[in-house]
């Protein structure tokens, strides 16, 4: 353990680099106290219970005072500000570095407001380490381990103020080298910022390209690790290459020269300077290896990740905030799109799936901000402004994007191809096609199973319909509707049983009138969509993990805010009642059109086994995999009917979640459009129900999120394959049930 150097730790912005060096101070007990002050309160309440400070403020006067460090982790062009701001509060004790990739405009910035005497203990500094991941949840312990720090010591900076950052940043790994500003400036314009500029150069040009989809899925290793770094964070490398304008435009100059000379020799077959250039370059690489400003980071494509839940006593319990709902994100940027002028979304999801659905539309020409931290800005191009695609759009996993965009590219007047990667590859798209195709829409599947990739006709002229849905669908019945926006005359779906019904809302939030009568719904063609503020409410879909882990655990208290409760969504808060869950439903409110509450789930008695109304399973569709967990601790017989939608999700959910109970000493017994489930819960008895096993989630998202909450009552460890997939719709789930107190570990 490496001495304590610190009384108080005070970080001004608290993202990826504060947050690992705020690991390392807590692992290694560098300080007596550390604290952050950033404008993101959902920030500080994380830092606050990962344990990585002890107070959290919004002014940074407060912060800093009776700090003996004050590590400036903010964008370097907002350096000048906060030190006007906290220059009062310091003593002439304290030690003030940053972390920003650029120092002579840091310098510049604390000149402005110190004059030329600056503070002794001014050094400022650079972590050359990092990540395309951003915020204090991606914060390592290790991040800086094998990596360099650059300090630019001044002429005014005391010896003291070097020797205690040099001891800190070598206690987290780090190599310290010592380098006055210009050169350092000129170095990381070479090693970083070139880089950077290249990377965002070439994935720009390639994603314009019109077989883009196949560069990037069948490109080598040597393209994905030099064009992952274009996934950082465009503000701050705005802001950088703005700051280091002069070595960064010298550089470039450099690069260019480089370049036409290698051109010369390629056009003229000049096999000798060839190769002398090229091996020259491969010599030189290892060098130019530790000079790069980024830890070399590989994109996580791999399959193989996998939970491991131990056996032995859990606690399950805490307040949380689930990621936003999936449903209304997607619906969030495709209406946003399409709307006149700029539409403003907060409590985005930043899973996978609604990635994908942003990712369309930028590739139709949508001028999109974000996502970041939640919030994501579309300039809409309105509804005749979409434009054709350089190539097929991928939806990866993302069954409601293709469904609901085949209702839109049906009326585009350029043509289209949607592809998903090889679980959507599977799933059935002719239930939208062919309602679609009676609009006048020219669309293909593929296969006899009408599987992606969906082909779509441009310049089609679309007429309404009245369509009765053969099955309760809300993604059959959106794309529908959303096809009507562009139709002549009126389009109206009839259902069977009531879906959920986001597309209608949102609709209407954006100025489009609906009308719902009964089950029947409809809109005429031909209007238009006005932004507005969208407000994403807390996936109740995601919510239901929690309040299943909750149900079946004793002494369990967790309470989920701000949870979506769409009445088209609740079947799940439904059945849990039936089976007797101590569940409420409290401070109920309306966000963006959409109502939400907080859910308190507690663990005071056991559940009982029942016939799941039918009438109900339209509204829990996507919850039945955690339902089937709680069927299994209940008492008694569970019975589910007229789920068939079940079979034809990411995975057969009926067969699969059969498969892992009856590992797991579960009797159960799949049928045609449901499951029977022998519960072997007993009134008062809190002991183990399952064995522990090896389940195979099929990389579905559900169905591995379901099987780790049996792990609250497992007698042995349970290993579930596949799991990768999680991040599709829940990024954050190991990390908040971790917190609840389930011992859920990852690995590769």
């Amino acid at each position: 353990m490496a001495q304590r150097l610190f009384k108080k730790v005070a970080f001004i912005g608290f993202g990826l680099i504060g947050s690992s060096l705020a690991r390392v101070i807590a692992a290694q007990q560098l300080a007596d106290q550390v604290v952050a002050c950033t404008r993101s309160a959902q920030t500080l309440e994380d830092a606050l219970a990962l344990g990585l400070i002890q107070q959290g403020f919004s002014n940074p006067a407060e912060a800093v005072q009776g700090a003996d460090l004050v590590v400036l982790a903010l964008p370097v062009r907002a350096t000048q500000q906060m030190l006007e701001n906290i220059q009062s509060d310091l003593s002439e004790q304290t030690i003030i570095t940053d972390v920003g990739s650029t120092k002579g405009n840091v310098v510049d910035a604390a000149r402005a407001v110190y004059g030329d005497m600056l503070p002794a203990g001014f050094v400022p500094g650079h972590p050359i380490a990092g990540s395309e991941h951003t915020g204090v949840h991606a914060g390592k312990v290790d991040l800086f381990t094998g990596h360099k720090v650059i300090l630019t010591p001044l002429v005014t900076s005391a010896d003291w103020a070097v020797e205690k950052l040099t001891l800190l940043w070598q206690a987290a790994g780090a190599e310290v080298i010592c380098m006055d500003v210009e050169k350092h400036d000129e170095v990381l314009a070479h090693t970083s910022h070139l880089p950077h500029l290249m990377a965002f150069n070439l994935v720009e040009q390639l994603a314009n390209r019109e077989d883009n989809l196949d560069i990037f899925r069948y490109a080598a290793g040597g393209f994905r690790d030099f064009s992952r770094i274009a996934a950082s964070d465009s503000h701050m490398w705005h802001d950088i290459f703005f700051a280091n304008k002069k070595a960064i435009l010298k550089a470039v100059d450099g690069f260019e020269a480089q370049l036409s000379t290698l051109k010369t020799l390629i056009e003229n077959e000049n096999s000798q300077a060839l190769m002398g250039l090229l091996g020259h370059a491969q010599a030189a690489r290892q060098h130019f290896n530790h000079m790069l400003a980024n830890k070399p980071l590989m994109e996580n494509n791999k399959v193989t990740q996998q939970f491991t839940i131990l056996p032995g006593a859990h606690t399950f319990k805490g307040e949380f905030s689930v990621p936003g709902d999936k449903s209304v994100s997607h619906r969030s940027i495709m209406f946003g799109a399409i709307a006149e002028g700029t539409t403003h979304v907060t409590g985005f999801l930043e899973g996978e799936d609604a990635l994908a659905t942003l990712q369309a539309f930028r590739d139709m020409g949508v001028s999109i901000e974000g996502p970041k931290n939640g919030e994501v800005t579309i300039h809409g191009v309105g509804m005749y402004g979409l434009k054709a695609p350089a190539g097929a759009l991928y939806m990866g996993n993302s069954g409601t994007s293709m469904r609901l965009l085949s209702g839109m590219l049906s009326a585009q007047q350029f043509n289209s191809v949607m592809t998903g990667d090889a679980s959507l590859s599977r799933r059935p798209m002719e239930r939208i096609a062919k309602p679609l195709r009676l609009m006048g829409a020219q669309i293909q599947t593929t296969g006899e199973r009408g599987t992606p990739p969906v082909s779509i006709t441009g310049g089609q002229h679309l007429q309404g319909i009245h369509y009765d849905l053969p099955m309760a669908s809300a993604q059959v019945k959106s794309g529908i509707l959303l096809a009507g926006l562009w139709a002549e005359g009126e389009v109206s779906v009839t259902e069977p049983e009531p879906t959920r019904d986001h597309t209608e809302r949102m609709l209407r939030a954006f100025g489009y009138e609906v009308k719902t009568e009964a089950n029947r719904i409809s809109l005429q063609g031909g209007g238009q969509l006005t932004a507005t503020e969208i407000q994403v409410p807390s996936d109740i879909s995601s919510a239901a993990f929690f309040m299943v882990g909750a149900a079946i655990t004793e002494h369990s208290d967790i309470t989920l805010q701000a949870v979506g409760i769409n009445p088209t969504r609740t079947g799940v808060i439904e059945i849990l009642k039936q089976m007797g869950a101590d569940l409420t439903v409290e401070n109920e409110r309306m966000a963006g059109g959409e109502p939400i509450a907080d859910i308190r789930i507690r663990g005071t008695r056991t559940l009982k086994g029942i016939h799941m109304p039918e009438d109900q399973v339209p509204l829990a569709i996507d919850e039945f995999p955690a339902l089937f967990i709680a069927a299994a601790c209940a008492e008694g017989q569970t019975i589910l009917t007229g789920a068939a939608e079940l079979r034809v999700k990411e995975s057969d959910r009926i067969q699969v979640m059969a498969d892992g109970l009856k590992t797991m000493g579960i009797d159960c017994t799949p049928t045609e459009d449901g499951i029977i489930i022998q519960g072997r819960g007993k009134s008062g008895d809190w002991s183990p129900i399952f064995t522990g096993g090896k389940i195979e989630s099929h990389h579905d998202h559900r169905i591995a999120m379901s099987f780790s909450m049996a792990g609250l009552r497992a007698s042995g460890e349970i290993n579930i394959l596949g799991t990768e997939t999680v991040a599709t719709s829940f990024p954050d789930f190991t990390q908040l049930t971790r917190r609840a107190g389930l011992a859920i570990q990852v690995s590769e």
